[in-house]
């Protein structure tokens, strides 16, 4: 689970062009948005597309439970495996 977590982390850095930020410095547990590393909607739009590029994993914007998905990438790690398997 953790090379998965490493590869979201890298997916988002490299998805959101988010220049100033190493894996390291993601917190697989903190929030992706607001307090946390501070990601907003859009940003939420264009990792849900790389997501399903690198992945083949659709994340449906108006599902309920898609906010609690990308709220941290533990959570979206297991997501991920959920939908692999």
């Amino acid at each position: 689970m953790e090379q998965l977590h490493n590869e979201l982390k890298a997916l988002i850095i490299e998805a959101l062009n988010l220049e100033d930020i190493q894996v390291e410095d993601i917190e697989t547990d903190a929030a992706l948005f607001g307090d946390g590393l501070g990601l907003d909607s859009i940003d939420a739009l264009e990792l849900g597309l790389a997501i399903k590029k690198k992945y083949h994993i659709v994340i449906d914007a108006d599902d309920s439970q898609t906010r609690e998905h990308f709220a941290s990438v533990a959570n979206l790690a297991n997501y991920i495996s959920s939908q692999r398997n």
